[in-house]
Formats: C-alpha cells, structure tokens, sequence
C-alpha cells in the first residue's frame, strides 16, 4: 500500500471541510462574516498559488535581478496596504516606503553582510517576506493609533501648542503610546514562542523533515530579526508621522477617518 503524499491537492480538499466549519458556525450564529471569510479564502488560495509558481520560477532562474524584482514588489504592495489604513494622515504612502522599506533594507543588508542568510534567492525571499509583512503591520497600528490619539487628545494638544509646547512635545506621550501598542504583539509572541505556540519557520522545517535543533536555531535568527526590523519600523514612523498631524503654522490638522 502507497502512502498517500501529505499536503497534496487531495489535502487541500479536505481542509475545505474546515473552512465550511467555519462559514457554518457564521451563519448559525448571525455574525454576517460568511461572503468575507470565503473570499479571503479564495484570494488566499489564488495569491498563495501565484506566488508559489512565481518564487519556483526564480529558484530555477537563480538570478539576482528577479529577486531583486520580488523584493520590490512585496515591499510595494506592504506600502499600498498600510498607507490605505493610515489614508487620514498626510503622505501616508509615502511614510509606509520610507518606513517598511527602510528597516527591510537595513535589516536585510546586515543579515546578508554579517553571513547570517545565504544570498540565493532560496533564502532571501522567504526571510524579506516575513520582514516586510511584520514591518507592514507594525507601521499600520503605529500610524492609525497616532492619528486616533491626536484626534482624542485635541484640547490637551491645542493647550499645549498655545503655552509655547513644540508639536513634537505636544505628541510624545500619544507616540510613546502608539509604537508601545504596535510592538505588544511581536513581544508577547517572542515570549511565548515554544510554550504557547511554535512558530511557522520552525514548524515549516520540521514538516519538511529537518532536524528539530536546525530548525530551533533557524527560528531564533527570524524572532531575532523581526524584532530588530518592527522596532526600527516603529522608531521611523515614531519620528516622521508626527510631523505630518499638524501645519506649517503649526496646527493640529483636522484628520477624518
């Protein structure tokens, strides 16, 4: 008897039973999700396959230019993303570039001159994926809780700017409060991290048949990356977003939702 290959397309079918669990437990329980969760299933499942055939083709071309290329283009979309979330504050686009792309740059420039990643694009997309996403979220709750605080905190901002306080002064603990948010997540999952839960990278490797320790130490190079690159994320959006609230005459800007 053939042992039948673990995740094939016949596993795949099968999982839907899962989603349909899902979408079922949404209809008996009227929360109105069922149309959102099965089309982000479909936009997964197509975007997955995509990417999975794109990333094949790379591999087998093994150029750097066509990495390169990949690189960009997740770091376009991560920036497309976390400017429409934080679409209120001015030059939001361009504030998601600056940020994601600068701390996927550094993060990734040092991991490649230290020799910590080989430079094939075996290893560098999956690594620069995983900076840019975290990067991306991070610089999302830091942007769109910068705006909702300054947007609570009006009076006690306004105050502050007519006794003399810089903008910068007027914001600070609103800034403090909104990069301490964005990185609570990426903490706590650090702390838990093989009690609580094991990581993907980790769980990938051990699927795949590597050895338990290879894969431990892989996984503590990612928790120790990710965190280098959304604490720098953070500190970019923390120093430039604060700026954009308020006018050249120094006002708070009116900023809708």
């Amino acid at each position: 008897m053939i042992a039948a290959q673990p995740f094939s397309f016949t596993s795949l079918a099968a999982a839907v039973v899962l989603v349909g669990l899902a979408l079922l437990l949404s209809w008996r329980q009227h929360l109105d999700i069922e149309k959102e969760m099965g089309f982000a299933c479909i936009r997964a499942f197509v975007q997955l396959m995509a990417i999975g055939y794109v990333i094949h083709l790379i591999l087998r071309a093994d150029r750097p230019v066509y990495v390169v290329l990949m690189v960009a283009a997740m770091l376009g979309f991560a920036a497309a993303t976390s400017a429409r979330r934080a679409r209120p504050l001015p030059g939001a686009l361009l504030l998601a570039v600056v940020a994601i792309g600068g701390s996927t740059l550094v993060t990734l420039g040092l991991m490649l001159a230290l020799g910590i990643i080989p430079s094939g694009a075996r290893y560098v997309i999956p690594i620069a994926g995983m900076i840019v996403g975290n990067s991306m979220n991070v610089a999302s709750v830091t942007a769109v809780r910068l705006v909702q605080d300054a947007g609570d905190r009006r009076p006690q901002i306004e105050a502050a700017l007519a006794l003399g306080a810089s903008p910068r002064q007027c914001t600070a603990d609103i800034i403090r409060r909104s990069v301490r948010l964005a990185m609570v997540p990426v903490i706590d999952s650090t702390k838990t991290m093989g009690i609580v839960f094991l990581p993907g990278a980790m769980t990938g490797m051990i699927l795949a048949g590597a050895d338990p320790l290879q894969a431990v130490r892989l996984q503590v190079v990612v928790v120790f990356m990710l965190l280098a690159a959304v604490s720098l994320t953070a500190t970019i959006v923390s120093l430039l977003a604060p700026g954009r609230l308020f006018t050249p005459q120094q006002q708070l800007r009116r900023l809708g939702s």
